[in-house]
């Protein structure tokens, strides 16, 4: 039985990857030369800086012309950033590192705090890792996802064989097939995180409180020699810090609509946010952390 459901979920994430494949190449038709400096963003809350400096008219009072183009999955973002449909995007260090070695050439200009907890369904009854045991982990390959699923089941000493890795690229259907109780365990970043805890899922780790730091913002090499698009980036990063004050200083619950709206979670999401989340300036990521990535690639 546990066989034919990883079948079937097979068939259905084949269906999804065609029609993710199909918005990509819509996107991807954006124009090469356009003046407006193209950042790829997903429904997360790492992305929020750029949210809030749009919403509130940063972007626009810095004379930047940018858009924000959304993706549900990094993914896509990663075809974008490699197609050119995009100068930048927000990633994982794992996604980056291996865009790179595909040569891909970006350079990182932040460190996100995107964080991940894994956490279970309440109908799968699983609380400690060990139980994951032929049960089903949703996640994404060749992600910073992946490299903590094998976390996971390296520190409980199961066999690698015997948690059954499912990719679901979609952070929106992640989280809905845990609330469905379609999955038994799934890495998810905030606010669909909190949506997942208040549905009564049980966290097993958080990244928060691991000395982790796997998010970036990451720009093509290109757009960084180019004259006119690294005068926008510098000003995109100044807005981002004006930004990242603003959030600090009146907290989260200040922009819980645009947190619904950006990231479509449902209100009680965004008012169940760790108030002790914060965004720090733009600063490139730690070697520790890029080491932490390539390590893992290394490995596959």
């Amino acid at each position: 039985m546990r066989t034919l459901l990883i079948l079937l979920f097979g068939c259905m994430l084949a269906v999804m990857a065609c029609t993710e494949g199909k918005e990509t190449d819509a996107k991807d038709a954006t124009p090469a030369d356009s003046a407006a400096l193209r950042v790829a963003v997903t429904p997360t809350l790492d992305c929020l800086p750029l949210f809030v400096a749009e919403a509130s008219g940063l972007l626009q009072s810095e004379g930047l012309d940018a858009s924000l183009l959304t993706y549900t999955a990094h993914m896509d973002c990663d075809t974008a950033v490699a197609r050119r449909a995009v100068d930048g995007t927000f990633t994982d260090l794992v996604r980056a590192e291996r865009l790179r070695r595909q040569g891909v050439p970006l350079q990182y200009v932040a460190s996100t705090n995107l964080s991940w907890q894994l956490l279970s369904a309440r109908s799968a009854r699983i609380r400690q890792l060990r139980q994951l045991d032929d049960k089903m982990v949703a996640m994404t390959r060749y992600s910073a996802t992946a490299l903590l699923a094998d976390r996971a089941v390296d520190s409980a000493k199961l066999k690698s064989e015997r948690v059954f890795r499912i990719q679901v690229n979609d952070v929106g259907l992640r989280l809905s097939m845990l609330e469905t109780g379609t999955i038994d365990a799934l890495l998810l970043p905030e606010p669909q995180a909190s949506q997942a805890r208040n549905a009564r899922a049980h966290v097993m780790f958080d990244t928060r409180q691991m000395n982790l730091r796997l998010g970036a913002l990451v720009f093509r090499d290109d757009a960084m020699r180019d004259s006119v698009r690294h005068q926008q980036i510098r000003r995109l990063l100044s807005v981002y810090d004006q930004a990242c004050d603003s959030i600090n200083d009146h907290g989260l619950s200040y922009y819980r609509d645009l947190i619904v709206s950006r990231c479509g979670v449902k209100s009680t999401a965004a008012d169940s946010l760790p108030q002790n989340i914060r965004f720090d300036h733009a600063e490139v990521p730690r070697q520790s952390d890029i080491d932490v990535a390539l390590d893992w690639l290394k490995k596959q």
